[in-house]
C-alpha cells in the first residue's frame, strides 16, 4: 500500500497552474497496480484531479481523514 499525503505534492500551497506536475508526481509516487490512499491537506480540485489521474494506474483508491477514516474510492481488486 502507498499513501500520498497531497501536501508532498505542492509543498506551501498548490497551485493551479501546476496541476499537471502534481498528477505526474502522484502517478511516481503510487507506481502501477498498488493500493493507494490520499490523506493530508490539500485543495478539493487536487484531490479529484490525482484521483482521476490514478484511476486506470492504481488497484484500488482510497481516502483518509481524522473526520472520515477510511473512504473507497475504487476498487479493482479481482476478489
Amino acid at each position: 500500500m502507498v499513501t500520498i499525503n497531497m501536501s508532498d505534492l505542492y509543498g506551501d500551497q498548490a497551485k493551479l497552474d501546476q496541476m499537471p506536475a502534481y498528477i505526474e508526481r502522484a502517478k511516481e509516487m503510487a507506481g502501477q497496480g498498488r493500493d493507494v490512499v490520499l490523506t493530508g491537506p490539500g485543495p478539493v480540485w487536487l484531490y479529484l484531479a490525482v484521483a482521476h489521474g490514478l484511476h486506470g494506474l492504481a488497484k484500488s483508491l482510497a481516502y483518509d481523514s481524522p473526520v472520515t477514516g477510511k473512504v473507497k474510492i475504487f476498487d479493482h481488486n479481482p476478489y
